[in-house]
């Protein structure tokens, strides 16, 4: 058995065949399958190893699942209960007569009490093959829903009640199931940890008619989750679980409430913003997902001459730096950048936001509670009294905020905040339409920072595509801009998608003197755009282009996201 278990990982380039050994043995002590604990020691590559595994014990191996819907029988066949027990995968029935016959995926074939398991409770001839792990992990979440496992044990009625779900208030834990009793918080754990493991930024509970829909934004994109059937019969007890979880008042089902929860999942803490809204059909929860991430201009990925832009702005002592954009656009995430690269012990930095999404060392940050008249304008007048050296507001979104930043910026502080805006150089008009006086936003605002959120192309299945010049030019993209474009294909690591995370485009747009006398004087837009071209302003589209011939995302999402640039030669 130990040969058997290290010939395919020597063949495939391991490298610490003797901490392999070790696992082997300690596995054989324990008198169950080694396979598990091999895979999750990341001594050998999972793919190449049970394709090598397969191989030498003469199984079928799957190259990859196809992503299509799987027919009924074949879910009825073989259960939710066998299959997600044991992690075995039904692939497909085969009739021979009036006789049948299942094939089912194992990534483990020494499993024998999965095999007996599966003999006797599915009482069918069975035909064997073997997959990666993480293939079919992730495929009976799609065949069966997000915890059908927790789901099944539940309705048979093994746990259903309030003191269950209130015994658990500060267990907000969701690394992994040491609770092995099926319960409402086990099953809820399992959506917010299923929706971390893709990297959602968003969960949404929605309750319709006949089922409760539960989706995740993945990726700036909505996607609806596979649900267990009858996943209807908890919808009360899922949404008291997460208004427990968030401190919210389970009794209170007329009125919107807004709650957060703080999770521990793999060592990280991750702040969570709960909104519930009463509806038709019952209350809908949506969980925004914030993790207490390290930030860093770095990690921002601009462009080497934006970059140095910003640099520049950040060693100013004075004025007001705006960053616009959509929501959801990441202006937040590179608010937080700012701030971390500026937090020196020798300065000061007070933030008033609403609400504070992130915590950062050694930042006073002050969070605005309207109902209580704590407001961005009344906490701005309190702070700039108590010697701050840099100040952020979460927005400016009425005159009195902006009054209040543009006189902070004027007397000596760094201010940064942000507007909602199509572009850079929208911020100048957003700002007079207020009712600020050109001639002090023309003093105060040092520059203004752009940014839009696209698609980041997987990695693993991103193919090429080739451009000719007249391609480029009606596309917009410069010949000189070097470097290869790719278009989205799909696989079973970006869920078909094409896509695997997003990352920003950026534009500058600095406030130069010339800039200046023109606000002051009311220029046109189309004139004050027209300078900063002058002076060096470059629109969004143009670095979006640089993101593309790097491979990092595609034509079409540059386009979508920068359809209101104007282009200029």
């Amino acid at each position: 058995m130990m040969e058997l278990l290290i010939a395919p990982a020597r063949r495939t380039g391991c490298d610490d065949l003797a901490n392999l050994g070790k696992v082997i043995e300690a596995s054989s002590l324990r008198q169950r399958s080694p396979l598990d604990d091999i895979l999750d020691a990341n001594i050998v590559d999972e793919e190449k190893y049970l394709r090598e595994l397969a191989h030498d014990i003469g199984m079928t191996w799957l190259e990859s699942i196809p992503a299509v819907e799987y027919p009924l029988p074949l879910r009825e066949l073989c259960g939710p209960r066998i299959a997600l027990r044991h992690r075995l995968l039904p692939i497909a029935i085969t009739e021979e007569g009036d006789k049948k016959r299942l094939t089912l995926a194992t990534f483990d074939p020494f499993n024998l009490v999965a095999r007996q398991a599966a003999a006797q409770e599915l009482n069918l001839p069975i035909d064997w093959c073997m997959a990666s792990r993480r293939r079919i992990h992730e495929s009976l979440r799609r065949l069966y829903g997000v915890g059908a496992d927790t789901f099944e044990q539940i309705l048979e009625g093994r746990d259903l009640d309030y003191e269950r779900l209130e015994s658990h208030d500060e267990a907000n834990v969701i690394d992994k199931d040491d609770d092995e009793e099926a319960s409402v918080v086990k099953f809820v754990n399992q959506i917010i940890r299923e929706a971390l493991d893709q990297h959602a930024t968003d969960i949404h509970v929605e309750p319709l008619s006949t089922n409760l829909r539960i989706r995740y934004r993945i990726d700036g994109k909505l996607v609806e989750v596979t649900v267990p059937e009858n996943i209807k019969a908890l919808q009360s007890s899922v949404i008291a679980r997460l208004k427990i979880m968030s401190r919210l008042d389970i009794a209170e089902r007329r009125m919107p409430q807004d709650g957060r929860i703080n999770l521990q999942f793999e060592g990280q803490t991750i702040d969570v913003r709960v909104a519930t809204v009463p509806t038709v059909e019952g209350e809908s929860v949506s969980l925004r997902l914030l993790n207490q991430e390290k930030f860093s201009l770095d990690k921002l990925g601009m462009e080497p001459f934006v970059r140095k832009r910003i640099e520049a702005l950040l060693n100013i002592s004075n004025g007001i730096i705006l960053i616009t954009g959509p929501t959801g656009s990441g202006k937040s995430t590179s608010l937080y950048s700012f701030l971390t690269e500026v937090n020196h012990p020798d300065r000061r930095i007070v933030t008033v936001e609403d609400p504070v999404e992130n915590k950062l060392p050694g930042v006073m940050q002050i969070a605005v509670k309207s109902e209580i008249g704590l407001t961005f304008a009344t906490a701005l007048r309190s702070i700039l009294r108590a010697d701050p050296n840099i100040v952020m507001i979460g927005e400016i979104r009425d005159l009195e905020t902006a009054e209040i930043a543009i006189r902070a910026s004027l007397t000596g502080h760094l201010v940064f905040s942000t507007l909602h805006t199509n572009d850079a150089l929208g911020g100048l008009s957003r700002l007079i339409d207020m009712g600020v006086e050109p001639f002090l936003v023309a003093a105060a605002v040092r520059a203004f920072l752009a940014q839009r959120l696209v698609r980041r192309l997987c990695p693993h299945c991103k193919v090429p595509r080739e451009l000719t010049a007249q391609q480029r030019d009606e596309f917009g993209i410069p010949q000189d801009i070097p470097g290869q474009a790719y278009t989205p294909k799909g696989c079973d690591r970006c869920r078909n998608t094409g896509y695997s995370g997003r990352l920003a485009i950026y534009e500058a747009a600095i406030i130069t003197p010339a800039i200046q006398e023109m606000v002051t004087h009311r220029a046109p837009a189309a004139e004050i755009r027209a300078q900063a071209l002058k002076d060096g302003y470059l629109p969004m589209r143009y670095y979006g282009w640089h993101k593309v011939m790097q491979g990092l995302t595609t034509i079409e999402e540059i386009i979508a996201v920068t359809s209101t640039d104007i282009q200029d030669d």
